[in-house]
């Protein structure tokens, strides 16, 4: 069964930045469970959870640090549209919400002042770094950072040289200096309120408390995956973050899994490659019980600079190939 949109929902504000008001949501979300007469979520028969990737101002707001556009232009602010309406009209069916967010500080090593060239000069937004350049000297550590991390700059040198040498091996993405964003306690943090507002009224609904995932944070890694970071040990073996077994765990507990979010060719893709390496060392089966959005989630396209659209897409081929299903919002549950 699919519920009407509630009247509250107003779709042309979902590239907005507004205040969710609790309260308000708060009274309607009783009366709509009594007037569609649902059932708190742990009496849920079949059990669905919604995995959210990053859906945050910085990738979701227009004008803000990575707004992922995709090709034209209006992927996230689409996407979350879908999305919003997806959960409001799959209210009685969804179980659980969980929801990942990109958390960063200012140095880190995806960031510009994490490097220096020659002349002290940072390098520029989506700069790749590749081990040739840092043997070169073309880049090197930023010297002034190493005594906050309790290194010397030459060992700095050598993390960052171990880092780039790890990436091209696994056959990664190469080290990317991204725009400032994410930052932890900054409005680009928050998730994106048309998405945030439809989570808490869900929780009031089905009587379901939310997941909120953190990842990113490492100063030495990048962490697209919220199941894990790209390079999980330094040069001496130091760990540079951790894998979180929480999520190959809860899959096994629900009969259903749908997952999207931003962007579709980074921390989407890099999240579902991780839970399926995870599946394929517990039981390949459990990517049947996967469902991908397609049409919530865009790669991440700069237009002139980058377009990583048919990487996303051979993606999903592969996350499809393993048993995985692509699926559209609009479909019934």
């Amino acid at each position: 069964m699919t519920f009407p949109l509630p009247n509250f929902y107003d779709p042309t504000r979902a590239g907005s930045v507004y205040r969710v008001d609790y309260g308000g949501l708060a009274a309607l979300a009783a009366a709509f469970r009594r007037e569609h007469q649902i059932q708190p979520a742990s009496q849920d028969q079949q059990k669905i959870w919604l995995l959210l990737i990053d859906v945050q101002n910085t990738f979701c707001i227009p004008g803000f640090e990575l707004y992922v556009g995709g090709r034209n232009g209006n992927g996230a602010v689409d996407d979350n549209r879908r999305l919003a309406e997806f959960i409001y009209r799959n209210l009685g069916r969804i179980t659980h919400i969980s929801a990942t967010m990109d958390t960063h500080r200012a140095q880190q090593i995806f960031h510009p002042v994490f490097f220096v060239d020659a002349e002290g000069n940072h390098p520029a937004a989506y700069t790749d770094i590749h081990t040739a350049d840092l043997e070169a000297g073309q880049w090197r550590f930023n010297p002034a950072l190493a005594t906050q991390f309790g290194i010397s700059p030459e060992y700095g040198q050598e993390m960052v040289l171990h880092y780039t040498r790890t990436l091209e091996a696994k056959g990664k993405y190469a080290l990317t200096i991204w725009p400032y964003h994410a930052m932890l306690g900054g409005i680009g943090h928050a998730l994106v309120p048309v998405i945030e507002e439809a989570i808490f009224f869900h929780a009031l609904v089905r009587l379901d408390q939310p997941d909120f995932e953190l990842k990113g944070e490492k100063p030495f890694t990048e962490n697209y995956s919220v199941i894990g970071p790209e390079v999980l040990t330094g040069p001496m073996y130091e760990p540079l973050g951790v894998r979180n077994p929480k999520f190959i765990e809860q899959l096994q507990t629900f009969d259903r899994l749908y997952i999207a979010g931003q962007a579709k060719s980074h921390c989407v893709a890099w999240t579902v490659a991780d839970l399926l390496e995870d599946i394929r060392a517990t039981d390949p089966a459990l990517a049947q019980k996967v469902y991908l959005l397609e049409d919530c989630t865009s790669p991440v396209v700069v237009p002139g600079v980058v377009d990583h659209t048919e990487a996303a897409n051979a993606a999903f081929d592969r996350f499809a190939q393993a048993g995985m299903h692509i699926v559209r919002s609009s479909e019934a549950l």
